[in-house]
């Protein structure tokens, strides 16, 4: 079933680290070989064995038309024609920033870059710029990319500086790097209390990266009003979230304003790009305006930003697509809830907009530590089983899923008919 994938594992690793290019790929949380695909087709995708799996990571999230939308195709094929990449300015780069700008009343000026990491990397330095203090706080589970700042696991006291999660990432740097848990109110209050000089609080405001896991109003509320008391900024990592959980992402969904935002995944529509984005006060700080560097080649290319353009058209021309997309996602977790009640399976759902989450548990997790408490070795054994099934799941019981506008509800009901013969074998 998996012959060929098996065999072109065993030559990637040969040549790749792990066999992979991003460490999750490699199924080291599910266990099995990960199917190495040779194409998608809207909802689905289809391995080099020639299985075909309905697909609930879409490329970890941008894809919210499905696989080869053929508009977003005819706007790339189209911009291809004309060179891959300039490294000069194109009118593509002001109608895409235009586009985004005019959604968000706390966003005057928005850079493109090439990655999720390279604009929370960057979000991190201006914040820094801007407030002329180094340290920052971040919440134990919500992943910003592998920029050495952020690689920080738990410090051994309440609200203490962290230490680095991956070798090669120097202690010196880490400790302007402030650890505290997430939905944690009074612990963030100690890491300003005992903390100078911050610069900044990052945060994902609905978490994609311990499974699903959103903040509530009232920490996200404490986070701005600390920010201010302290002359810290506030940004929210919407990498994941941005153009997923509404139009307007996690901000859609909350009054909590943040001064930086940082997006990614979805306006490239499954290219390469990231973005920062904040008012005019802040981003003019940046250079070539200001002194705060920040530079990149590949930022703005050309074919990614007709892709990223051509996929917020879309998005905004159609006033329905998040609350059908919502209706899919609710029917896929309720329907996995209702099997594995069935089986007296704990089990937890949830869902944001177009993200949904669920977890081998008897509580819903609200920060890392809980997340850990879940049955691992459950959720190894359901992707497994599902996997052959023909259903592509994250992964790692800490991602997120994601629904495509092209699944069906008949689709969603056949997951949920193999969950039930499934979570029977649990």
């Amino acid at each position: 079933m998996f012959n060929k994938s098996i065999k072109a594992y065993k030559e990637a690793k040969k040549v790749i680290p792990g066999g992979v290019d991003s460490p999750v790929r490699a199924f080291n949380s599910v266990g099995g070989t990960p199917p190495f695909i040779a194409q998608g087709k809207g909802s689905y995708l289809i391995d080099i064995d020639g299985n075909k799996y309905l697909d609930f990571v879409q490329s970890w999230g941008p894809l919210i038309f499905g696989h080869c939308n053929k508009d977003i195709q005819k706007a790339v094929q189209k911009t291809v024609k004309k060179g891959l990449s300039f490294g000069a300015p194109t009118i593509l780069e002001t109608k895409l920033a235009s586009s985004i700008v005019k959604m968000f009343d706390n966003i005057d000026q928005i850079r493109f870059v090439s990655s999720g990491t390279e604009a929370v990397m960057s979000a991190i330095r201006l914040a820094r710029g801007v407030t002329k203090k180094d340290n920052i706080i971040k919440f134990e589970g919500c992943y910003h990319g592998h920029s050495d700042s952020l690689l920080v696991s738990a410090g051994s006291g309440l609200a203490t500086f962290g230490e680095p999660s991956s070798p090669g990432v120097p202690a010196d740097l880490i400790k302007h790097t402030i650890l505290s848990e997430y939905n944690n109110i009074k612990q963030l209050k100690e890491c300003f209390k005992n903390n100078s000089d911050i610069a900044c609080v990052i945060i994902e405001p609905i978490a994609g990266n311990m499974g699903l896991v959103p903040a509530s109003q009232k920490f996200l509320k404490t986070c701005r009003k600390l920010c201010d008391k302290y002359g810290a900024l506030l940004i929210f990592d919407e990498v994941m979230s941005g153009f997923r959980a509404s139009l307007k992402g996690a901000s859609g969904l909350t009054d909590v304003v943040p001064d930086i935002v940082t997006f990614g995944k979805v306006i490239g529509a499954g290219m390469p790009v990231g973005a920062f984005a904040s008012r005019d006060e802040i981003m003019n700080q940046l250079s070539p305006n200001g002194a705060i560097y920040q530079a990149g080649t590949l930022s703005g290319n050309p074919v990614a930003m007709a892709a990223g353009l051509k996929s917020l058209e879309k998005l905004k021309k159609d006033k329905n697509i998040y609350k059908r997309l919502n209706k899919k996602a609710v029917r896929l977790t309720k329907g996995l809830k209702k099997v594995a009640q069935k089986y007296n399976i704990p089990l937890q759902v949830d869902t944001r907009g177009s993200m949904f989450g669920f977890f081998f548990c008897k509580k819903a997790p609200t920060n890392m530590k809980e997340v850990g408490l879940c049955d691992f070795d459950r959720f190894a054994k359901f992707h497994n089983r599902m996997l052959k099934k023909g259903f592509y799941f994250a992964c790692s019981q800490y991602e997120t899923g994601f629904i495509c506008d092209t699944m069906t509800n008949n689709d969603i009901d056949r997951c949920i008919k193999a969950a039930d013969q499934v979570m029977k074998s649990l």
